[in-house]
């Protein structure tokens, strides 16, 4: 597995300050989220990842302009940590997106684990390393160590962010589908949302759909 590099660039603020999130969301592709909590460094490449497009999309949690006192901070300046509760059990990492006051975000879904194998699997209650270990979005914010505490928190901090190494997937390494799990949203549920890198085996959801 590779191991952390001095070349791992963070992504610049305006990165994430950009107005569209689709875009945004298939640029992260590639990327690598990073996490530095108690003296442990995690880190995996991204792999799957899925757009919310804000007040006009009802898969988001900001659809209307919905303000609530978890939603808050997808109206914030682009580049902060959005970090939910799912079913009571799961924690969600999402980058807000966007200038202040539009409520775009980015769902990590899945990542491909580089750095910190041993510590993501303690954190997952796992003895043995399998694809499962960062497949789907609540254990990629299990094995980085990620929760709602951590909601609001700078992606220019040194203890979470995501870095550029300078891997770019080809356009025919990545497929864009319907999002997972967004049923509710009606004729939005369609939207081409999810962005993943084909045929890599962390990525969630049915096999006949990352190909």
């Amino acid at each position: 597995m590779t191991e952390q590099k001095n070349d791992w660039k963070k992504l610049p603020a305006v990165f994430y300050e950009r107005a569209d999130v689709a875009v945004i969301t298939r640029e992260l592709l590639g990327k690598i989220l990073v996490t530095k909590f108690d003296n442990a460094i995690t880190a995996g490449r991204i792999v799957e990842a899925e757009a919310y497009n804000g007040p006009y999309d009802k898969a988001s949690h900001s659809y209307g302009n919905r303000r609530t006192k978890r939603t808050e901070v997808m109206y914030a300046l682009g580049g902060v940590a959005y970090v939910y509760l799912c079913y009571g059990i799961h924690q969600m990492f999402n980058i807000v997106t966007n200038v202040p006051g539009i409520p775009n975000a980015i769902l990590i879904r899945a990542l491909e684990p580089l750095v910190g194998i041993d510590t993501m699997l303690e954190r997952s209650k796992k003895t043995q390393h399998s694809f499962d270990l960062t497949r789907g979005p609540g254990t990629v914010a299990r094995a980085l160590g990620i929760c709602t505490s951590h909601t609001g928190m700078s992606l220019q901090s040194d203890e979470l962010f995501i870095a550029d190494d300078g891997l770019q997937f080809n356009e025919s390494d990545i497929a864009v589908t319907a999002r997972i799990g967004v049923d509710y949203a009606g004729e939005d549920a369609l939207l081409p949302y999810r962005f993943i890198r084909k045929g890599n085996k962390y990525v969630s959801g049915k096999r006949n759909n990352n190909e």
